[in-house]
C-alpha cells in the first residue's frame, strides 16, 4: 500500500493535466528562462576603448532549490542565499566551504582546511548536501561527498527545515550543487592556477552544438597540491560530461555524470594537542605545519561517480513535467596514525592506528508536474511531485595503539607499519525512503500565499546481524509562509516549516526511536531593487527565526547504557545578507549573522544550556571590488574583504570531555587583484593575507585543528 497510494496520486496528476491545458495561462506564468547555459562572466572592448566585463549571474534572482520552480528569490518566504559561479570566479573559492565565507548563517572550514571535504554549520546544524536536486550519497559520518566546485554553477543555502520538499533533511537547512549544463552556443574556458604551497591545477569546460538538436559540455579538472601541514600531497582528478537532446520543441533530455579520484599522502589534518594551540604550552607554541602523523604511512583514497538525467516536457505554458534520477557510488579507504593524547611533560604525544573504509551505492528519483492556473482572482501555481530513494551504506574500521612521537621535534618510523585488518562492519543497512508532496503558490496581486504538505515513508533494513532487523518510519511535514511584493521590489514576509530525520536504534525496552523533527518560525524582508534602474542590480535578505528541534536522544535516566529522546535544541538569531553589482563595475557581498544554538532539554546536567559546537554567535564579512572600465588602466580591477567569526565552541561538553574548549575570535583579510581583456582574465586571490594564527576548531585535549594560513593563488584563464 506504501508504494500504491503515490503511484495512484500521480496518476491522478497525470490524467488530470488535460484539464489543466485547458485552463488560459494567466499573468502568473512566466516566459521561458533565458538559457541558463549561455556565458555569464565575458569582457568586451567597446568601440571608445572601454572595457566591460559583465557578471550577469553575479546577483541571484532565483534558485529551484528553493520552491522546486522557478518562482523568483523574493517570492519565497524563506531565507536562501545563492553563490553564483561568477561569485566563485571572482573570489577563487575552491571548494564550497570557502565560498560560503560571505554569506550569512552558515559557516565553513570547521576543521581548517581539509582538503576532502566541505565542513560546514548552517544555523548550528549540519546541512546535507544535494546536487541537482537530489541528496548525494553521503557516508554514515560525513554530510557531504566532497565534489570538486569547479564542475558546478552556483551553490543554493536553502536555510531552515526543508522536509516538505526533500524529505529527511536536517532543521538547519541543505545546500544544493548545480551542475554546468550543455549549451548550444559555443564557448567554454581553459585554466590554470598556481599558488602557495605548490598547488598547481588545470582545468576547463566547453561547450556547444554536436548537430541539431544535440549540445554537449565536458568539464575537467586536474590538482596536484601540497598543505600547510608538513609532508601532505594531494591529488585529485575530475571529469563531468553532459549531453542534452532536444527531443522535441517540448521535451528535452539532459544527461549528466561525473567521476571523481582523489588520493591524500601523509595527511593527519589536525588534531593537534590544546597545549600549544589553544592555550599556553611551557614549551612553546606548536607550529602550524607540524604532522604527528606518519607520512609513509597515512593515507586517504576516494573515488565516485554518479550519472544521470533531468527531462522536461511542457504541455504547454501552464503545465510542465520534470523528473530528475541519479545512480551515484562512492568508495573510500583510509589509514592514518593520529594524536590521542598529551603526556605530563607538554612534548609527549601519544597516538593510535585508525584505517577505516566506506562504502555507498545510491538510486534517487524526483517527479513533479508544474502547474499555472486560476480560480477567479486567485493565481495558482501548483508543484505535485513524489521521490524515491534507494540507499545502501557499509562502514568498517580497526583500532589500535600507535607508537609515541614528540610534539616539537617529531621522528618518524624507519620501518614500514602495517595496517591492522578491519572489524566486522559497523553499518551496514540499506534505506528507501518514498515522499509524495503537494505545494500551491496562491497570489493576489502582490499578495502571495505558500501552502506546502508532504508524507514520506522510509524502511530501514541493518545487516549487522545474521537475521536481518527491520524498521519502518513514516512521517507528515508541513510550510506554509506569506510574502506581500510591492511595485518597488519589497517584500515582507513570514513562514512556519517542519522537518524530520530518521534515528536509528531503540528505547531499553526495545521500542524503536522516533524521527527526530524540527520546526521553524521565521520573518523577514527581501529586495530586488527592481526601480533602481537595469545598470543596478542588488539583492538583500533581512530574517528572524527560530528552530526546535525535539526527540533528541539524551541518556536514559533509569538505565545509563541506553538512551532516550526527551533532548531539545533551539536555535534562534538574525541574518542579514546583500549581494549588489553597480554598472558593471562594482560588486559587493555583505553579510551578518547573531545565532544563538544550544541544548535547551537533557538528561545530562553538563549538556543542559551548552551551545552547538562550530556555530560562532556573530558572523560578519564585507567583500567589495571594482573594476576600471575607461583608459590606459581599463580592465584593471581589484577588491579587499574582512571576515570576523566571534569566539566559537569546539564541542558540547561531556562526561568524557567535560571542559569547552572556545577558540577565540578572529579577523581574517582577504584580497585580489584581475585584469580583463576580451577572451582573457588574469588574477591573484589573496585570503589570510596578514597570515592571522588561529584556531579553527578544538574539540577536545588533542583535537585542535589550526585555521587556513595564509593562501595566494595566481589564475589564468583563456575563455572563448
Amino acid at each position: 500500500m506504501v508504494v500504491r497510494r503515490p503511484a495512484a496520486f500521480l496518476s491522478l496528476l497525470l490524467s488530470g493535466g488535460a484539464a489543466i491545458l485547458a485552463t488560459p495561462a494567466t499573468a502568473q506564468t512566466q516566459a521561458a528562462p533565458a538559457e541558463e547555459t549561455a556565458p555569464s562572466l565575458e569582457t568586451v572592448k567597446q568601440a571608445d576603448g572601454a572595457i566591460v566585463v559583465t557578471a550577469r549571474r553575479f546577483v541571484p534572482q532565483g534558485a529551484i532549490t528553493a520552491s522546486k520552480t522557478t518562482a523568483p528569490l523574493i517570492e519565497t518566504p524563506q531565507s536562501v542565499s545563492v553563490v553564483s559561479r561568477d561569485q566563485i570566479d571572482l573570489l577563487n573559492f575552491v571548494d564550497v566551504q570557502q565560498a560560503v565565507r560571505y554569506t550569512a548563517g552558515i559557516v565553513g572550514e570547521n576543521y581548517g582546511p581539509d582538503l576532502r571535504f566541505d565542513f560546514l554549520t548552517l544555523r548550528g546544524f549540519i546541512p546535507v548536501q544535494y546536487i541537482d536536486g537530489l541528496q548525494a550519497p553521503i557516508s554514515s559520518t560525513i554530510a557531504n561527498v566532497g565534489v570538486d566546485l569547479y564542475g558546478y554553477e552556483a551553490i543554493d543555502i536553502l536555510k531552515g527545515p526543508a522536509s516538505v520538499l526533500y524529505g529527511t533533511t536536517p532543521p538547519g537547512g541543505i545546500y544544493n550543487l548545480t551542475s554546468r549544463r550543455p549549451s548550444s552556443r559555443f564557448g567554454g574556458e581553459v585554466q590554470v592556477k598556481y599558488g602557495e604551497d605548490d598547488f598547481k591545477q588545470a582545468a576547463g569546460t566547453v561547450t556547444g552544438a554536436l548537430t541539431d538538436g544535440i549540445s554537449a559540455r565536458l568539464t575537467g579538472l586536474y590538482r596536484d597540491r601540497d598543505s600547510q601541514t608538513d609532508y601532505v600531497t594531494a591529488k585529485r582528478a575530475y571529469v563531468a560530461p553532459a549531453v542534452a537532446f532536444d527531443i522535441t520543441p517540448d521535451t528535452k533530455l539532459t544527461a549528466l555524470g561525473h567521476y571523481q579520484y582523489d588520493r591524500v599522502e601523509g595527511d593527519t589534518n589536525g588534531f593537534l594537542p590544546a597545549n600549544g594551540v589553544l592555550f599556553d604550552n611551557p614549551l612553546g607554541e606548536v607550529p602550524r605545519s607540524i604532522n604527528l602523523g606518519e607520512p609513509d604511512y597515512n593515507f586517504y583514497r576516494r573515488k565516485q561517480w554518479s550519472g544521470g538525467y533531468e527531462l522536461t516536457h511542457r504541455f504547454s505554458g501552464a503545465l510542465k513535467f520534470t523528473q530528475n534520477a541519479n545512480w551515484g557510488e562512492y568508495h573510500e579507504y583510509q589509514q592514518v596514525i593520529y594524536p590521542t593524547g598529551l603526556g605530563a611533560d607538554n612534548r609527549t604525544v601519544s597516538r593510535a592506528n585508525f584505517p577505516s573504509s566506506e562504502d555507498s551505492h545510491q538510486f534517487a528519483i524526483d517527479s513533479r508536474l508544474d502547474a499555472n492556473f486560476a480560480t477567479g482572482p486567485l493565481e495558482h501555481r501548483m508543484l505535485g511531485g513524489f521521490d524515491y530513494r534507494n540507499y545502501r551504506n557499509k562502514a568498517a574500521f580497526a583500532f589500535t595503539g600507535a607508537s609515541n612521537i614528540d610534539l616539537f621535534n617529531p621522528v618518524y618510523s624507519a620501518v614500514p607499519i602495517a595496517a591492522p585488518a578491519l572489524n566486522p562492519p559497523y553499518v551496514d543497512r540499506r534505506l528507501k525512503q518514498q515522499g509524495l508532496y503537494l505545494q500551491d503558490q496562491i497570489k493576489l496581486g502582490g499578495f502571495i500565499v505558500t501552502l506546502s504538505g508532504r508524507q514520506d515513508w522510509i524502511a530501514q533494513t541493518s545487516y549487522l546481524t545474521a537475521a536481518p532487523t527491520r524498521d519502518k518510519q513514516d512521517k507528515f511535514t508541513w510550510r506554509a509562509g506569506a510574502t506581500y511584493v510591492t511595485e518597488a521590489g519589497v517584500a515582507p514576509y513570514v513562514s512556519y516549516a517542519t522537518s524530520f530525520q530518521p534515528v536509528i536504534g531503540a528505547r531499553a525496552d526495545g521500542t524503536p526511536f522516533v524521527p527526530t523533527s524540527g520546526k521553524q518560525w521565521e520573518g523577514g524582508i527581501k529586495y530586488d531593487a527592481r526601480g533602481l534602474g537595469d545598470d543596478l542590480k542588488l539583492f538583500a535578505t533581512a530574517a528572524m527565526f527560530r528552530i526546535e528541534q525535539s526527540n533528541v536522544l539524551t541518556t536514559d535516566p533509569a538505565n545509563a547504557a541506553f538512551q532516550v529522546q526527551t533532548g531539545e535544541v533551539t536555535s534562534k538569531g538574525v541574518e542579514l545578507e546583500a549581494v549588489a553589482r553597480f554598472r558593471e563595475q562594482l560588486s559587493v557581498n555583505a553579510a551578518y549573522s547573531f545565532t544563538d544554538a544550544k541544548i535547551t532539554k537533557s538528561n545530562i546536567p553538563l549538556e543542559l544550556g551548552a551551545r552547538l559546537a562550530a556555530q560562532p554567535r556573530h558572523k560578519a564579512s564585507l567583500f567589495v571590488d571594482y573594476t576600471k572600465k575607461t583608459g590606459a588602466l581599463a580592465g584593471l580591477g581589484g577588491g579587499a574583504g574582512v571576515r570576523y567569526l566571534s569566539q566559537t565552541p569546539g564541542n558540547v561538553p561531556s562526561a568524557f570531555t567535560p571542559l569547552v574548549y572556545t577558540s577565540p575570535a578572529t579577523t581574517l583579510f582577504d584580497a585580489t587583484l584581475h585584469y580583463d581583456l576580451p577572451g582573457w582574465r588574469f588574477a591573484v586571490n589573496g585570503s589570510n593575507i596578514f597570515d592571522k594564527r588561529f584556531a579553527g576548531r578544538c574539540t577536545g585535549p588533542a583535537g585542535c585543528f589550526w585555521g587556513q594560513t595564509r593562501q595566494v593563488i595566481a589564475t589564468v584563464t583563456k575563455r572563448f
